[in-house]
């Protein structure tokens, strides 16, 4: 069994949301080469959400790529023993030389994800790479950072912190999911 408690709901993460676009137009400083890429799954729809509150900032609309990167499952069971990363077949001949790269995803873990993503774009002449995570779990192992982080959450082990992001789920919000002791017969 699972105790489940909402950490931040939809209003909540919309004022988080908002506070993590004026941070990311600080660190663009007027740059109009910039490319939004959303880590699939949760990091995609995250990445509109910011492209819709840059619009309202006066920045223009980024161009969007995504990304396919897997290490852990949702319930931070090791997947792959290498990080998988996989580029949409359609967005590969987009150019990102001299552009600077703007990386969303869900949950900053343990870093491996926003590690080889940052290598990947390195390779393909990103001039400039900035990573943004909505929740910060501060339990990385490799020196990485998120650049605009919209909460940072230390939780107990074992806990697991659930992004909900429509259109993967109904509701935009934040979870904190504990999983009870096995007990003893």
């Amino acid at each position: 069994m699972n105790d489940r408690t909402c950490l931040y709901d939809q209003q909540q993460l919309a004022n988080v949301l908002d506070g993590m676009a004026g941070r990311l137009l600080g660190l663009l400083d007027g740059r109009s080469d910039v490319v939004l890429i959303g880590i699939l799954r949760r990091g995609v729809p995250l990445a509109s959400l910011l492209a819709e509150r840059l619009l309202r900032l006066g920045v223009p609309p980024a161009q969007r790529l995504q990304l396919e990167v897997k290490r852990y499952g949702d319930d931070l069971t090791l997947l792959y023993p290498q990080t998988l990363l996989r580029e949409n077949p359609a967005e590969t001949a987009v150019d990102l030389s001299g552009k600077t790269v703007v990386v969303v995803d869900d949950v900053l873990y343990r870093g491996h994800s926003l590690l080889r993503v940052a290598q990947f774009l390195a390779l393909r002449g990103a001039a400039e790479i900035r990573s943004m995570v909505l929740v910060d779990r501060g339990v990385s192992l490799l020196p990485v950072h998120a650049d605009v982080t919209g909460v940072r959450l230390q939780v107990a082990p074992g806990s697991i912190i659930e992004v909900h992001v429509p259109p993967y789920e109904n509701d935009f919000c934040i979870e904190l999911v504990r999983h009870d002791a096995p007990h003893d017969p």
